[in-house]
């Protein structure tokens, strides 16, 4: 019968010394390729899901990667870990993470993992997985290196099958075949060099639109920008070509192609919370009360706006695979994150998809006799800050947010604590909490007017620097 591998007596496992528990995040896998994560973590990485899925009876996953350098590399190893764990592996090669999700239903996998950097820097790689329909996070990370450093690996007797497949026909059929745009929309599609250059520009002119593709070659150095959607320095090439060949909008994606950036012919960046707005009032005309997810970072327009529309707005906490959980919970039709995340049930499978999601919102434009810009500008708006970071040592941002919320003090605020700590006024709000996938402090400002955004900026200034003097802050 198959057993679970044990480290031969009197030796120790020179592999599992090395691992390093900071690469098991709160959402995924992470790290830096040659310090953090190798070949042999990988490995071990695929035979600890593999492992997983044994408990759970699971017996096919999917693996899918992005266009980092690192990526073949990483992804051979994982599904050598897979294979000796028995579980038959269906290779989709190259894909961006939302096809992977995708390849999971329609192949019927129910587990898959994306082997992806995600919007790191090039020397990153890393591991979003899913094992039937569930994205781990949390425990289900941490269980996975407990697994490796118990050594509570399965090993089968013969080692599971691989296949290769290409899904990116099948998922252009799919969506293609349910939205097609109702008017000619000109958009340049910016891909950052990331994976989803090899897919957005065929996909976006299959449902109606006539497309100018820019850094759409795969290339894992990230030459041009960094393939960061929701850092306004990555869109400025982005903006200049609108303008440039007259295009009624820029639709930007990041390094796997799981979240969108959106700017006008203005040079306008549309934030995702207003994209949310749109979105959510599109789908609750089909849906009357259906429930809508946003993070703790989003405007506090949104809330109302939901409710305008008959719909229940209810924020949550940051993180893909949280938001995930949190809408089979509720079985919201919709949710979306202020990083860019869209994550449609209605129509479609619930996950993050930032391809499909620019497909969803060129629908809408195309619907309307007003340009791009116009239908945006209806949409409430204050003043508002980008996402700021505050870099910190590695873990400090867990230990900060602690001595944050122990002696933070916000006269007249309503708080919440779900993530970090968001203080909403009447007239605006502010937010700090720690970054999951980087060692940052993120804040972020919103307000009904600059005044508003300045006292409340002050405000958190002196609670921060009470907190750690030496804080350097980026506002």
């Amino acid at each position: 019968a198959p057993t679970t591998a044990a480290a031969a007596p009197g030796k120790p496992a020179p592999a599992r010394a090395a691992l390093d528990r900071s690469i098991f995040r709160a959402y995924d896998i992470r790290g830096v390729i040659g310090k953090t994560l190798d070949a042999e973590t990988a490995r071990l990485i695929g035979q600890a899901i593999g492992s997983a899925m044994q408990a759970q009876d699971a017996r096919t996953i999917v693996v899918g990667r992005d266009g980092r350098l690192s990526s073949p590399q990483m992804a051979d190893a994982l599904i050598e870990g897979l294979r000796q764990a028995g579980r038959e592996v269906i290779d989709i090669g190259a894909a961006p993470t939302p096809v992977v999700y995708f390849a999971a239903y329609h192949l019927r996998a129910g587990s898959c993992v994306s082997v992806t950097g995600s919007h790191n820097p090039p020397d990153y790689n890393g591991f979003k997985i899913v094992i039937e329909g569930e994205t781990l996070a949390g425990d289900a990370i941490q269980k996975l290196y407990e697994r490796i450093a118990e050594n509570q690996l399965y090993l089968a007797d013969n080692p599971g099958m691989v296949s290769r497949r290409d899904v990116t026909e099948d998922y252009i059929n799919r969506i293609a075949g349910d939205i097609q745009i109702e008017r000619k929309l000109r958009v340049v599609v910016d891909c950052g060099s990331g994976i989803a250059g090899g897919i957005a520009p065929q996909l976006l002119e299959a449902i109606g639109a006539d497309v100018e593709p820019l850094f759409c070659e795969v290339d894992g150095n990230f030459p041009h920008h960094h393939p960061d959607p929701s850092d306004p320095a990555n869109l400025q090439d982005l903006v200049s070509v609108v303008k440039r060949v007259d295009a009624d909008l820029g639709l930007a994606f990041d390094g796997d192609g799981d979240r969108l950036g959106v700017v006008t012919k203005s040079g306008e960046m549309i934030y995702p919370d207003r994209l949310l707005m749109l979105f959510a009032a599109d789908v609750l005309e089909r849906n009357p009360g259906a429930c809508v997810i946003y993070d703790v970072k989003c405007t506090g327009h949104l809330a109302m706006h939901i409710l305008r529309h008959g719909g229940s707005p209810l924020m949550w906490k940051t993180g893909h695979s949280l938001i995930k959980a949190k809408m089979r919970e509720t079985e919201a039709e919709l949710a979306g994150e202020m990083s860019g995340h869209f994550f449609f049930r209605e129509r479609w499978y619930g996950f993050d998809d930032g391809l499909y999601a620019a497909c969803r919102l060129l629908e809408i434009l195309s619907s309307r006799s007003e340009t791009p810009q116009e239908i945006f500008d209806t949409l409430p708006k204050g003043v508002s800050t980008p996402e700021l970071k505050i870099k910190v040592e590695e873990g400090r941002q867990y230990t900060f947010i602690e001595d944050f919320l122990a002696k933070a003090r916000f006269e007249g605020a309503r708080l919440a604590t779900i993530d970090g700590l968001r203080a909403d006024w009447p007239d605006g709000w502010g937010l700090v909490r720690a970054s999951n996938t980087t060692p940052v402090l993120v804040l972020r400002f919103d307000a009904k007017d600059a005044e508003a955004l300045e006292r409340i900026k002050n405000l958190f200034r002196e609670q921060l620097l009470a907190v750690d003097p030496s804080l350097q802050l980026p506002f």
